[in-house]
């Protein structure tokens, strides 16, 4: 509501209008205790935006008609989360707490609470959000951060003069004494039926916050522990008996009065089978973390890691940082501001041993979700319809359940060897600003890119194996992922130390194979990626461990049917795009049949012909970067009987992208897959060109125009759902943007028609546009596309992508600022009428509709409308994709490039 209007600026939608034209973006949220309002801009406008910012908290215009339409943004909100399983279980624990605590009430609202209750209370809502306002938004209970290149005199000074006319009522700080959970909810056991399918364990127990204690940190310390994933802990345990599928550890949903320690285990079908087993384990650990009682040289290792880890500390988006500020400043003395309670630095054993008594069989409430408690239950939940049962669960049948737990050998961690302890920084010879080609053979490329911005003991590695035989049927890409799964499962307990000490790993599927990547500090980073082509080249298919993968991935895959609608519709629209692309119902069909044997049949096939793409970034040398690509190439192309040879030049992979056909405006309509969901969504399409400097900067241009007038029209006037955005697309260089909308209120034909009188009100609003309007939205585009990287990782995606695609344009961003310097209005205009305005000759579009239960009927009415000529119906994707001609591919012109 605040962002709507104020007296000083009443035009609605102003301050967010002002902000998108200057290169930024705002937003807020609202968690149990606190509201934190935010924006970036670019700098020379921070002054106005920050004005026009204060004013909420000055001088605010809540309008009744504002009023309505954002109860309605909220329900549309809510409607979108009915069906998500973190929503429902989040709000199945607070039910089942006291029912006098504020934890016990509903999180969200909807419009049943905020419109048709009140009313039935005589209650006006309008008059209701004045008085919460008034009586909360005091200057002593705000706090501020601003982030600016300027000086702290003259930021001192402006926000002085912006933010002192805030009310300070001197309103005390509510504050909520009391335990969310009493002798009644706790002991408990809760059986849930989850919307996805699989089965989950959550146990949860009420502790002392750990903020009261943060640089004791006894929960971080706990959390640690009992969620290692190393030799000998719980997970490896669970895991090496087939029962568990991942684990996690540690406080959450807490407060300075109330808080939870939570251990959360996503089980196997086995697991599920195993309830009585797993919660002795895990009980048991817990014991044997008692006997040994704290240990200093644990604490001092996770501290020294902490202490790393922020001095070396990756520069994060601004607008990220002041969030994570101002939440601070709520909770810590003012020296630790900046830290919070990132730096545990006093080792206490009693806290430890306290915190530790608290996680005790009588203290603990358990949730089982799984789908096979079907109809088994007794209870619904209110507020998301989530069906469960309750029952006792005394702390002394745990205690029976662990005399009788599997004899397993569970110990603590040992020292973490991936602590790096050589920090220094490489000196980069000669000015190398762009990624260059290094190294070039007929087995692979290496790019290399040096670090001369960022100052941090860390580098950035990316092999991407291209291997033809992986992406040519839905079996090869359902194999390879089972792969990659599996190797990641085998370095699990390995590597698990590694990302503990901040170097982290991933062994990732592709459309065109599998790529490794390694980012982190570089210290011992050579040892891991040796570690991780090591088990690449010496792969052995674990029969019991290929069951437990394959049987993630098909739920996975079966899960896909209660994605969003807005999803369903992104991944059809990718599958019309994108030629060579496998439909996941084709992978879930094959899945049943593939067994460990397929597998090892495979393995050997996929690796025989592979090139290696490769760019190695940050704090290391050329000729190191070089030696590891050597010992890679040696490893999988020499030898006397080598597991690869080189792709023929045939072979090169390559992007290729449907061209849709001028003046068509083809549209796909499917049914919801979840029959559950009354939203339908729409992905409205508009393909441009390839990739080109001129045309690109054209398109951004527009886009960054046109995204708030489309936010504001759809979703803050008209009301079509939460939502509503208008982003650019680029599928492998080929542009063009998309409106993907979600609604309850309009089907997808009628959404559509909105997007067409949109792009009519915004034809309009362009012709008339001031000169200066036009100026000042160049402007922002040219700053937006000058701000510097603000870490390796943030700069390696970018020039990454440059690499994937096959358009190899690392200087994109100085090459299309020069062209954005010469772009005139009317080409702007030009380009408009030319290509996205209704009607266009030259309009290429897609239109993906799916259809939620609550507009499924509309769908035979919207596709037996007379077909204008211009409107195609594609009924099969596949033959639509052979029947089109394709843009050229970028990727794929290995042989060409010069060192």
């Amino acid at each position: 509501m605040l962002f709507y209007a104020s007296e000083k600026y009443p035009l609605e939608d102003s301050y967010s209008k002002y902000i998108s034209e200057h290169g930024g973006s705002t937003n807020a949220f609202t968690s149990s205790e606190h509201t934190n309002y935010y924006f970036d801009v670019n700098p020379d406008c921070f002054e106005e935006a920050l004005d026009r910012f204060a004013q909420f908290f000055i001088k605010p215009l809540m309008s009744a008609d504002a009023t309505t339409r954002e109860i309605k943004a909220v329900d549309s909100e809510n409607q979108k989360n009915l069906l998500s399983d973190v929503w429902r279980m989040n709000q199945l624990q607070k039910h089942l707490s006291v029912k006098d605590h504020p934890y016990h009430k509903f999180s969200t609202g909807n419009w049943d609470t905020l419109e048709v209750r009140p009313k039935e209370r005589g209650m006006d809502t309008r008059e209701e959000l004045l008085r919460f306002y008034n009586e909360n938004y005091s200057a002593n209970l705000m706090h501020l951060v601003i982030y600016t290149k300027d000086g702290l005199d003259k930021s001192e000074i402006l926000v002085r003069s912006k933010f002192q006319d805030i009310l300070n009522t001197d309103r005390s700080c509510i504050s909520f004494t009391g335990q969310p959970c009493d002798s009644e909810s706790l002991q408990i056991l809760v059986k849930a039926v989850p919307i996805k399918q699989g089965h989950k364990l959550r146990f949860v127990w009420p502790i002392t916050p750990g903020i009261r204690h943060y640089k004791e940190g006894p929960s971080r310390y706990l959390g640690h522990l009992i969620g290692h994933e190393g030799e000998g802990s719980l997970f490896y345990i669970l895991k090496k008996l087939g029962w568990a599928t991942s684990l996690s550890a540690g406080e959450s949903d807490w407060t300075y009065e109330f808080s939870f320690f939570k251990v959360v285990i996503d089980l196997t079908d086995a697991g599920h089978e195993h309830f009585e087993d797993i919660v002795a384990l895990l009980f048991k650990y817990i014991h044997l973390l008692q006997q040994s009682g704290p240990c200093q040289w644990i604490f001092d290792e996770l501290a020294a890691i902490c202490e790393t880890s922020f001095h070396y500390q990756d520069k994060i988006r601004p607008i990220d940082y002041v969030v994570n500020v101002a939440f601070n400043m709520q909770f810590y003395a003012p020296k630790d501001w900046l830290v919070g309670s990132s730096l545990p630095s006093k080792f206490n054993p009693e806290k430890i041993q306290s915190a530790l008594k608290e996680l005790s069989p009588y203290n603990v409430r358990i949730f089982w979700e799984s789908t096979k408690f079907e109809g088994l239950t007794d209870s619904t939940e209110p507020w998301y319809g989530t069906a469960y049962s309750v029952e006792r669960l005394p702390g002394s049948t745990i205690e029976e359940w662990i005399k009788k737990a599997p004899k397993e050998d569970l110990r603590l961690p040992g020292a973490n060897v991936f602590i790096p302890t050589d920090l220094s920084l490489k000196t980069v010879s000669g000015q190398i600003n762009l990624p260059v080609l290094l190294r070039k053979t007929p087995y692979s490329r290496l790019w290399f890119k040096p670090d001369t911005a960022f100052s941090t003991p860390k580098a950035y590695v990316k092999i991407d194996f291209n291997c033809p035989v992986s992406g040519n049927s839905p079996e090869s890409e359902v194999l390879t992922e089972i792969f990659t799964r599996l190797l990641m499962d085998y370095l699990n307990e390995y590597a698990y130390d590694a990302q503990v000490a901040g170097l982290y790993y991933g062994v990732t599927n592709t459309d065109y194979g599998f790529q490794v990547t390694v980012v982190g500090y570089n210290h011992k980073l050579k040892i891991l990626l040796e570690t991780v082509v090591h088990q690449i080249a010496n792969f052995e298919v674990k029969p019991d461990r290929f069951a437990v993968i394959k049987e993630l991935i098909t739920k996975e895959y079966q899960n896909m049917k209660f994605q969003q609608p807005y999803q369903q519709a992104m991944y059809y629209c990718s599958l019309i795009l994108q030629d060579q692309t496998w439909p996941w119902t084709d992978e879930l069909e094959v899945l049943p049949h593939l067994e460990a044997e397929n597998l090892v049949k495979f393995y050997p096939l996929m690796l025989s012909r592979t090139f290696l793409e490769c760019y190695a970034a940050g704090n290391i040398e050329p000729n190191e970067a070089e030696s590891m690509i050597q010992q890679i190439e040696d490893i999988f192309f020499r030898g006397s009987n080598p597991l690869s040879q080189a792709l023929f030049a045939s072979q090169y992979m390559t992007n290729r992208i449907i061209k849709l056909e001028r003046g068509i405006n083809y549209f796909y309509s499917a049914q919801g897959l979840n029959p559950s969901d009354e939203n339908s969504a729409l992905i409205h399409y508009i393909q441009v060109h390839q990739d080109d400097f001129r045309l690109n900067v054209i398109l951004q241009l527009f886009a960054l125009i046109a995204k708030q007038p489309a936010f504001h029209q759809l979703r803050s006037v008209e009301q079509l759902g939460y939502i509503t955005v208008l982003l650019q697309r680029n599928d492998s260089g080929v542009r063009g943007v998309q409106f993907i909308i979600q609604s309850n209120v309009k089907g997808p034909g009628q959404i559509e028609l909105r997007v067409e009188s949109f792009l009519k009100m915004f034809e309009t609003k362009l012709s008339e546009m001031p000169s200066d309007e036009f100026k000042s939205n160049v402007n922002a585009l040219i700053e937006m596309k000058l701000e510097k990287h603000k870490n390796l990782r943030e700069e390696s995606v970018f020039y990454w992508r440059e690499i994937s695609d096959g358009t190899l344009k690392f200087d994109r961003r100085e090459r299309e600022v020069e062209e954005l310097k010469r772009v005139s209005q009317k080409e702007l205009i030009d380009f408009f009428n030319e290509y996205i305005k209704v009607g266009a000759l030259q309009k290429k579009s897609l239109s993906v509709r799916v259809y939620g239960n609550l507009h499924s009927s509309e769908q035979q009415v919207d596709n037996s409308q007379p077909v204008e000529s211009s409107n195609v119906q594609i009924e099969d994707i596949f033959s639509f994709r052979r029947s089109r001609p394709l843009y050229g591919s970028f990727r794929g012109g290995y042989g060409h490039l010069k060192l």
